[in-house]
């Protein structure tokens, strides 16, 4: 009787910062349970054989924003030769934050942005403490918060961004954040699955972990009825963000909320890499793996 071969998946990640996901071990643990081979692959390995894998997603890739179009070509040359999670053209729209512009116009209620290309000028508030950071980052890089007034630092951070080639958002800073945090809400196969508080990060003398992203701190939370509402009107949103794609399509979603004053406001939908924190949700590593049996399924 020939041997059962088990099925493989790769959690796709960066060889040099791997061992910063505390999620991956749990991830692993709970995929051999339901009889999934998980391995831990490097995204920047040449000589990987993609193909051996039944489904590549997308975990740790945090390297990627510096490097984006040849991660892109990376996940390219995966995606021709077997599945990937999340798919690609959603990798794509998800990569630059100017998808909030869309989510914001398709009606969800997302942090003021306005965008400001290269070769444009650029115009800050003065009344309102803000925001400024580029379009392509991850992990708070190259983003900083200013107080009401504070225009010409804002200005040259702004102006080296835009002489660098990098598209440049402006938000204002939601004060609520430095008491209540943001909430992330995730979910797995399309269903919720828990959430998190996030601590105000944007502070005086914050810290970078490997110079990837700032010092974090997380907790367990219980989000509210209206946070649940707003994220489940952003992930049905996300249909605007590629043409025939939509959540029943992603195999993760996180959804970064900020507390607001008229109720929650979007500050980020993660659908390449975000950390889970499963060690804060008993249960939630055994989600992910079930999402995943019902993804190599389908």
């Amino acid at each position: 009787m020939p041997a059962v071969t088990s099925r493989r998946v790769a959690l796709l990640s960066s060889g040099a910062y791997a061992h910063l996901d505390d999620d991956l071990p749990l991830l692993v643990a709970a995929l051999a349970a339901e009889g999934i081979d998980g391995v831990v692959a490097d995204w920047h390995d040449t000589s990987a054989d993609w193909s051996q894998w039944d489904l590549v997603v997308l975990r740790s890739t945090w390297d990627y924003t510096s490097q984006l179009d040849h991660f892109v070509d990376t996940l390219e040359a995966i995606d021709a030769v077997t599945t990937l999670a999340n798919p690609l053209p959603v990798v794509r729209a998800n990569a630059d934050k100017r998808y909030l512009l869309t989510l914001a116009e398709a009606g969800v209620p997302v942090v003021p942005t306005e965008l400001f290309e290269p070769g444009h000028g650029v115009r800050l508030p003065e009344e309102v403490s803000f925001v400024v950071k580029p379009s392509v980052s991850a992990g708070a890089r190259d983003t900083e918060r200013y107080a009401a007034g504070e225009v010409e630092p804002a200005l040259d951070h702004a102006e080296e961004l835009l002489t660098a080639g990098r598209a440049v958002l402006v938000q204002p800073y939601v004060d609520g954040i430095d008491g209540a945090g943001e909430t992330g809400l995730v979910f797995l196969g399309d269903r919720f699955s828990h959430a998190f508080r996030k601590g105000p990060i944007l502070v005086p003398d914050s810290t970078f972990v490997a110079g990837l992203y700032r010092d974090e701190d997380i907790t367990a939370r219980t989000p509210s009825d209206e946070e649940l509402e707003v994220a489940d009107r952003v992930l049905a949103a996300a249909a605007h963000l590629v043409d025939g794609y939509d959540r029943s399509d992603l195999l993760y979603a996180r959804v970064d909320l900020a507390p607001g004053p008229d109720g929650p406001l979007l500050m980020e939908l993660e659908l390449i890499e975000p950390s889970l924190f499963v060690p804060t949700a008993a249960g939630s590593a055994d989600r992910f793996a079930a999402a995943v049996v019902q993804r190599l399924a389908s």
